[in-house]
């Protein structure tokens, strides 16, 4: 008898506690009023505001995909300007590239010139941003002065070293000929020009590879490097087994953008050499300025855009998968 009457009490509580926690659940479903702020603002226009916040993403996406497209479309027809009604063609533009040997000519070229340039802006970059690293005044100075280089346009760049270069007149012959060196045709041989084209871009673009290395060096953990000098781990040692490990990823994304560009490089080139002599430093950006503007093909000159814009996703896609993996490696570093 008590045994089913502490039964019937202990339901009746658990009862009364379920409709004591029943309002509060309802109230815990519906949501509460809106902040002060949001109170004159009408609903509709709260639930349209995540909205309105991709419009401008999606006016750049168009802004870009616009064009793109529109040069994609040309590229099957036969358009120029000797021909305003152009006829469909299909691929006949891409096969005559393909067949083409100037193209495979000025490919070979941009892939020299962006290998060479990329390489040895991100030795010396490297170089440079181990320097600067010391806390000393005149790495202090030097950092604020590296960027200069970065504040000419590139076309500008090339043009002051197009006068310095010069054979008769130039300064660096002038500075060259006590040593036996005066009097060399820098942009007057494929091999000086393309070499001259090189040493431009590495004087404009190796600060932007030192300025991301410093950044990443100076973000590195102290922890590893204090245990190995702890250790008694060489200069040598550290810098191959802890430095460049961390330091890798962030070197990497300078040769991504740097590559990248130098894959599409036209205003240094264009404005030291003009593509001369002869044809020795025509790249495929240059080949595609030349068929689409100088020769007027424009449907020709676009095909070549679209290889060129091929070869760059490519390669990109490339290196962000191996920059990928390099941040796997790093982050496996003790710190």
């Amino acid at each position: 008898m008590n045994s089913s009457t502490e039964a019937d009490h202990g339901a009746a509580s658990s009862d009364d506690a379920a409709v004591a926690g029943a309002p509060e659940k309802a109230s815990a479903a519906v949501p509460g009023p809106p902040a002060p702020a949001e109170r004159g603002v009408p609903r509709w226009r709260r639930t349209l505001r995540p909205y309105l916040l991709i419009v401008p993403a999606l006016l750049l996406t168009g802004g870009i995909l616009y064009p793109f497209g529109l040069g994609l479309y040309y590229t099957v027809f036969d358009f120029a300007a000797s021909k305003p009604q152009p006829d469909f063609v299909g691929l006949e533009n891409y096969r005559r590239i393909f067949t083409d040997s100037s193209f495979w000519d000025s490919a070979w070229v941009t892939v020299l010139y962006a290998v060479g340039a990329a390489a040895v802006e991100t030795v010396l970059g490297v170089a440079v941003a181990l320097l600067l690293h010391r806390s000393t005044l005149v790495g202090r100075v030097l950092e604020k002065v590296l960027i200069l280089p970065l504040m000419i346009a590139p076309v500008i760049a090339a043009i002051i070293w197009k006068l310095m270069l010069q054979p008769s007149v130039g300064v660096v012959n002038y500075l060259l000929r006590p040593f036996g060196l005066g009097g060399v045709q820098w942009t007057d041989t494929p091999t000086g020009a393309l070499l001259s084209s090189i040493a431009v871009d590495v004087w404009v673009y190796t600060p932007f590879v030192a300025i991301l290395a410093l950044a990443g060096l100076r973000s590195l953990p102290t922890s590893p490097f204090e245990a190995a000098a702890v250790d008694g781990a060489g200069w040598w040692f550290t810098f191959r087994k802890l430095t460049m490990p961390m330091l890798w990823p962030y070197v990497l994304v300078a040769v991504i953008f740097r590559f990248m560009d130098s894959l599409k490089v036209f205003d240094i080139i264009y404005a030291l050499t003009e593509g001369g002599p002869g044809d020795s430093t025509v790249v495929l950006q240059i080949r595609a300025y030349l068929e689409a503007i100088r020769f007027q093909r424009y449907s020709f000159g676009l095909s070549y855009m679209i290889v060129l814009w091929a070869v760059v996703y490519l390669a990109a896609m490339v290196l962000v998968r191996y920059l990928g993996r390099i941040q796997n490696q790093a982050a496996e570093v003790p710190k």
